[in-house]
């Protein structure tokens, strides 16, 4: 059997008094999309922060693809290149066009020529149905446009797997169906994922598995079929009622067949 692709064991995370990730555990093996949510403070953006070591747990294993993260003398820059990550806001560079956005990671980090790099990045922008707008700058683009270029970013870099910070936070209502549509292609097309969202469309559409983060713990994780019809916890099914009203305006946006992809 194959390693998994992402590996935690027993995450821990304070910040000084507050304890903020307690004892986290999961797997996700290739080509999964997991989604994580939960209540505001629960934990969910600190948990990818640990994930990719842009904030590194007080104690617990991270393996990515075998490698424990933890370890001593891990190259963690080296490491990072197997993990891409779509932010809530786009960090795009200003200066640069969006093919060049997508393009600097391939010259710099792996050091494609610029040829090649442009290349990629604009298949990668192909990916995110962007191409046209390659030689646009950010300032030039819609949100979910920019969204979209830094999905393109990470796609690019060809890592083994991708984390999304509520990518779909930052943007007007009015944009944020283009931004999920792309995420559930990408997902259908192998991806393997780890996303925070609030958006429940988008997790009943494509997510393997659910896991429901309050206080830094998971209270309950399943499929989207046991959370959508029979969830456990009465937290889980009081926060799925509030969600309700506040998201579920979006599951309109996902085709008829994209809800039908996990059952």
């Amino acid at each position: 059997m194959s390693k998994p692709v992402l590996r935690l064991v027993d995450i821990w995370k304070s910040y000084e008094d507050l304890e903020v990730l307690k004892g986290i555990s999961f797997e996700l093996t290739k080509k999964q999309v997991k989604v994580v949510f939960g209540p505001s403070g629960s934990g969910k953006s600190t948990l990818l922060r640990c994930i990719n070591m842009l904030d590194p747990p007080d104690k617990g294993e991270i393996y990515i693809s075998g490698q424990n993260l933890m370890e001593p003398g891990v190259k963690l820059n080296k490491m990072r290149v197997k993990i891409g990550i779509v932010f809530q806001h786009f960090n795009l560079f200003a200066h640069l066009k969006a093919i060049d956005n997508v393009s600097i990671g391939l010259r710099r980090v792996k050091g494609f020529s610029k040829e090649e790099a442009h290349s990629k990045a604009l298949d990668a922008l192909m990916r995110v149905k962007l191409a046209e707008w390659a030689d646009h700058y950010p300032a030039q683009l819609s949100g979910g446009q920019q969204q979209r270029v830094g999905i393109a970013r990470a796609l690019a870099m060809e890592p083994d797997l991708i984390l999304f910070d509520e990518p779909t936070s930052a943007l007007d209502p009015e944009l944020i169906g283009e931004v999920l549509q792309v995420m559930l292609d990408i997902a259908k097309a192998g991806t393997t994922m780890l996303v925070v969202t609030h958006e429940m469309g988008f997790a009943r559409a494509v997510a393997s598995e659910m896991i429901f983060l309050d206080e830094g713990v998971i209270v309950e994780r399943g499929t989207p079929n046991h959370f959508f019809e029979s969830p456990k916890s009465e937290r889980v099914k009081h926060f799925l009622r509030q969600i309700d009203v506040l998201y579920g305006r979006h599951e309109e946006l996902l085709e008829p067949s994209d809800r039908e992809v996990n059952g």
